[in-house]
């Protein structure tokens, strides 16, 4: 028997044993999961030494334990680091859209997984541990030294990841890394990310007096923050959708035209735009597709506004502070500290003398770009192949890993995304799932990823 057939006759086990991690609530939010997300650690970590694993460790950080497991019997074999969280967003849910069934209680329907975490990332991750495990039992050995590094604070800006990775080069380091947390187009359209743009994320806040007062009695005297407020945020767009921000495009490269011919061969029709988000409408810069509007050029969003009275009925409030959640996705050269000041000075351009203003930044990353033509990346292709059955396509991703460049500056590696869930997964939203037919998918490509990886030597792997 060998691997493949092997993930073939222990699916069920292997999706049961999926749905035991499903089960915690590993929520890195909240606080008050804590307990249950360090249990989440300690059962990954008990996994990992199960399927054959020679060194398992637990490390604990300021927030959410780190996970990490190795199997580094073959010496002269490329080290593969694969990299993914356990930590999954919040069950939110709305009596407009409701989950369907218990979150944390994974549900098959129609062939798809539903729990929080089927997709982003517990199912994605787990799909290369169950690979692991097929080689290890169908061959007693692995083609490739191979690295698990698994956290727990993804979902809350991963603010530990990076002083660990530092601290624990010599422990970490390896030829390639592999990622999996990020989607493809269709089962017969696999996608590997090339590019991911980085974050800026910030809050804007503008006070005024020094408490709410009543709109009737002072209306019309006092600036109001909230009006303030949402005229600094509407002056952050041009007409046209660009970002009002001097200096923004500075450092934003031009589109390559070998990149805009190979976007064009991805179409994204207007029957797929309106099914996929529900707007009216297409909306931004002009001169740019929609593939390179999201992936290679950078944005400015408001992710949430409050101020003043927003209950349920009427209060003649004239607020005294308003504030506003707002980011910045990046591409690959633009520096999130750099954009970070000039947003801070453009909110000070902009502020009116009558209120003052303030903005914070929350979290940053730095965006990525991978090269496509690179041995690594062709062996993720050919993997893809016979996974999913075709060829993927190169795309770049509107999201952000800011990891995959933590691992490009320290390790000077190629970083594999290989992702394995649907653009429809629901991803931090009620009704999360992963199709099991893309799980048993995954678990053939992270087979055939890693026995390509070990035809290669490791400065082959490693050649950027």
């Amino acid at each position: 028997m060998n691997a493949y057939e092997y993930a073939a006759v222990h699916r069920n086990t292997f999706v049961n044993e999926l749905k035991s991690l499903l089960k915690f609530r590993s929520i890195s939010t909240l606080t008050e999961n804590n307990v249950e997300t360090a249990q989440t650690a300690q059962w990954l970590a008990e996994h990992l030494h199960h399927i054959g694993l020679n060194s398992v460790s637990i490390f604990n950080t300021p927030g959410h334990p780190i996970v990490y497991g190795e199997w580094l019997a073959a010496p002269s074999a490329p080290t593969v680091l694969i990299y993914g969280h356990y930590d999954v967003q919040p069950p939110d849910s709305t009596p407009d859209n409701p989950w369907l069934s218990p979150p944390f209680e994974p549900t098959i329907r129609d062939g798809n997984l539903y729990a929080r975490g089927a997709a982003d990332d517990k199912g994605q991750i787990f799909a290369h541990v169950k690979a692991v495990e097929a080689l290890l039992r169908t061959t007693d050995k692995l083609p490739v030294n191979v690295k698990f590094l698994i956290e727990g604070e993804e979902e809350s800006g991963s603010i530990n990841l990076d002083s660990f990775i530092e601290s624990h080069k010599d422990l970490l380091r390896a030829d390639v890394c592999v990622i999996s947390d990020s989607h493809i187009l269709a089962t017969d359209r696999p996608v590997i990310v090339y590019a991911l743009r980085g974050l800026v994320y910030t809050e804007i806040e503008v006070r005024g007096p020094k408490s709410d007062l009543h709109s009737g009695a002072y209306g019309g005297v006092v600036y109001n923050p909230a009006q303030a407020l949402c005229e600094i945020i509407a002056a952050l767009h041009n007409p046209d959708g660009s970002v009002n921000i001097p200096g923004f495009y500075d450092r934003v490269r031009s589109i390559p035209e070998t990149e805009r011919e190979a976007l064009k061969k991805v179409p994204w029709t207007d029957d797929e735009f309106f099914q996929e988000t529900g707007a009216p409408a297409p909306w931004g810069e002009p001169g740019y597709s929609r593939r390179e509007q999201i992936g290679l050029r950078p944005t400015l969003e408001v992710n949430g506004l409050v101020g003043g009275f927003i209950m349920e009925g009427a209060k003649t409030v004239l607020p005294a502070k308003a504030l506003a959640k707002v980011s910045c996705r990046l591409v690959a050269d633009q520096d999130p500290q750099t954009i970070f000041e000039l947003l801070k000075k453009r909110v000070a351009e902009l502020t009116p003398s009558a209120v003052t203003s303030e903005v914070r930044l929350l979290n940053s990353g730095n965006g990525a770009i991978v090269n496509i033509q690179s041995a690594a990346i062709e062996a993720a292709a050919v993997a893809y192949e016979r996974g999913f059955g075709a060829r993927p396509v190169y795309l770049p991703e509107g999201g952000s890993i800011p990891v995959v460049a933590t691992f490009q500056k320290t390790f000077q590696i190629p970083v594999l995304l290989i992702g394995l869930g649907l653009p429809d997964d629901n991803l931090h939203a009620p009704n999360e799932k992963f199709k099991l037919d893309h799980f048993y998918r995954g678990i053939d490509t992270g087979i055939a990823l890693l026995e390509r990886l070990g035809t290669m030597t490791p400065e082959t792997v490693r050649a950027q």
